[in-house]
């Protein structure tokens, strides 16, 4: 289905929207609805966050029950329980809309167990809060300057009311089908994206090791057959080893493996490489890094380290 821009009857001005999670998904949404002209109001479980997040044109709400009388409530928290919770947890989206006698629409952009994200549409829909989805593909910084993909699954009618919204977050849009199926398209992305950006990483270690210049070796790598866009994004800070500004964190990038890796598992299908990865991964939760950026599986891959020819003869 290919999903019309926004009409003149609906101008993105009209529109108020909530966002539930001001961390740095949400702050990069917040950064594109809030230039888009929309009124914003935004909530957070953190006081912190939510006091940062006040400013014109933005509202911090204290609870969910703020947002029910949004057109469009974002939902960018860290997982699939957060997103359940909040939709049907106690004080949550469903009952909080229902005493408003308000209809907004719900939109997931967290990347989520795609089974449960079906499921949790379907029980939306009895309830009557339509439910759609459009996971990000792509870090808080390309979300904010516009350059992430956002993979839209829902009701077309549900879509079209949203469109402002969804034109807002992200330019460039993919239409999956029903909710669900771009979740599974966001793992499988996420599979292929973190699987390169591990590549990269042991690439610039290896080249680090043979006495290379790991900067100038990442232009090399830029201009060359292995190129991939995930070299633009991470591949400075791997090269030069300093991972700020925060971009995607250690943990989210394990989370979203562990379900790519249940996932596979269900549909009975191994993914070798997918199992290393989560293991670099589990090994820098276990040291404290697990909020560290992703781009810090260069370290994971640099503390690896076996016997020289030398020591094993020893």
């Amino acid at each position: 289905m290919n999903l019309p821009s926004s009409s003149p009857e609906a101008p993105a001005a009209a529109l108020r929207v909530g966002i539930v999670g001001l961390g740095l998904m949400g702050t990069a949404c917040a950064t594109r609805l809030g230039g888009a002209g929309l009124s914003l109001a935004g909530y957070d479980v953190d006081p912190a966050r939510r006091a940062a997040f006040a400013g014109p044109g933005r509202t911090a709400a204290a609870d969910l029950a703020e947002l029910a009388t949004c057109d469009v409530v974002v939902l960018a928290v860290f997982d699939t329980a957060q997103v359940e919770q909040v939709v049907e947890g106690d004080g949550g989206l469903l009952t909080a809309a229902r005493h408003a006698g308000c209809k907004p629409l719900v939109l997931c952009v967290s990347t989520c167990d795609p089974d449960r994200m079906t499921t949790l549409a379907q029980r939306c829909t009895a309830a009557g809060l339509p439910f759609a989805e459009m996971p990000i593909s792509g870090t808080s910084g390309t979300l904010a300057r516009g350059e992430a993909v956002g993979l839209v699954a829902g009701a077309e009618g549900d879509l079209q009311h949203a469109m402002p919204v969804l034109e807002a977050l992200c330019p460039t849009r993919h239409f999956l089908g029903s909710v669900g199926d771009g979740s599974r398209a966001k793992l499988a992305v996420n599979l292929v994206l973190g699987l390169n950006r591990s590549a990269m990483a042991e690439g610039l270690v290896f080249a680090r090791e043979l006495g290379l210049d790991p900067v100038r070796f990442l232009d090399v790598l830029i201009g060359s057959a292995a190129y991939s866009r995930v070299m633009q994004v991470k591949g400075m800070m791997m090269a030069t080893r300093q991972f700020e500004p925060l971009q995607g964190k250690v943990d989210q990038s394990l989370k979203d493996f562990h379900l790519i890796l249940e996932q596979a598992a269900a549909r009975g299908q191994a993914l070798p490489f997918a199992n290393v990865y989560a293991g670099l991964l589990e090994d820098c939760v276990a040291r404290g890094e697990s909020s560290q950026d992703n781009a810090f599986i260069v370290e994971a891959i640099a503390r690896r380290r076996s016997a020289t020819p030398a020591e094993s003869q020893t």
